[in-house]
């Protein structure tokens, strides 16, 4: 059989970002109604199922204790990096949030040099500058718009959230190449429900009604990964990497389409400094995925 086109890898990419931004539209509508904390804990209880049941149906390698160690940092700090980011979107408009997001693939190239000792060249440190001036955009848009302190609390919220993704991107690069996505995914979904749990029956209310919202959204997410695997499986990272920057357009229209949000030339502008550094940074570098910062 003829291998895939380049051409046909990068439309799966876009449809695996647009598939992604559906299910951010889902989760945004459930962190408003019954809460960030609530939203991920079931939608991870339910994706749990979801991941293992393709997991467990097929063979698999034995489980390393490598790669244990590897899913259990990579899922506590996913945990934390998803309530920041869901907690966040609920307060801004979602093209503004997956926006300020995208700096996470530039925040990474700098821990990559203090924890694995790479370079970081004079572009690299120049691109940085760009994307950073992106990031204050978008907030100047924000105090002139005076959107209130809910939506600049929510865009520091995506911030960190950025910082936590750049830590994971790290780990990502290590965890696969111990384990495949299947187990990643699992796993992935298993231990962060289990930190979820933790404070659960303080903090996860039952969410009543929302039950096929919260099956949608974990669903979603692993047919995205899926669109998203099966892309970065025939086409090498630097040909699907400008991909990942839709996401900006497909959280602008179900942004409008669902929440009724509008662009400001201030989102913008800061999301062409943000995207165009970041671009900018990665060029002639192995480029890593960035859509999946709100996965579980």
């Amino acid at each position: 059989m003829r291998a895939p086109s380049p051409a046909l890898a990068f439309a799966a990419a876009v449809a695996g970002i647009a598939v992604f931004s559906g299910m951010d539209a889902i989760m945004k509508g459930l962190v408003l109604g019954i809460g960030a904390y609530s939203a991920l804990f079931w939608r991870n209880l339910i994706g749990i199922a979801v991941s293992g049941v393709p997991y467990f149906a097929r063979p698999r390698p034995p489980l390393t204790r490598a790669a244990m160690k590897l899913h259990a940092s990579r899922a506590v700090i996913t945990a934390v990096m998803s309530w920041l980011f869901f907690w966040g979107l609920a307060r801004v408009p979602m093209a503004q949030a997956i926006a300020l997001s995208h700096i996470a693939p530039l925040l990474s190239l700098f821990l990559a040099a203090w924890l694995l000792g790479e370079t970081v060249g004079r572009r690299t440190v120049l691109a940085s500058l760009v994307a950073f001036a992106g990031v204050l955009v978008i907030l100047g848009g924000q105090a002139n718009a005076d959107m209130g302190p809910g939506a600049f609390r929510g865009a520091i919220a995506v911030l960190a959230s950025a910082v936590c993704y750049a830590f994971n991107i790290i780990l990502m690069r290590r965890q696969s190449q111990v384990a495949g996505p299947g187990e990643i995914a699992f796993f992935q979904s298993l231990i962060v429900a289990g930190v979820y749990a933790i404070g659960a029956p303080w903090l996860a209310d039952w969410p009543e009604g929302h039950w096929i919202e919260i099956a949608g959204a974990a669903v979603l997410a692993v047919v995205s990964l899926g669109f998203l695997g099966w892309a970065y499986a025939h086409a090498p990272a630097s040909t699907l990497a400008p991909s990942e920057y839709t996401a900006f357009v497909w959280a602008s229209i179900f942004g409008f389409l669902v929440f009724g949000e509008t662009l400001s030339a201030w989102t913008i502008a800061g999301a062409v400094l943000i995207i165009g550094g970041c671009l900018w940074a990665i060029t002639g570098k192995t480029a890593t995925p960035v859509a999946e910062a709100a996965l579980p």
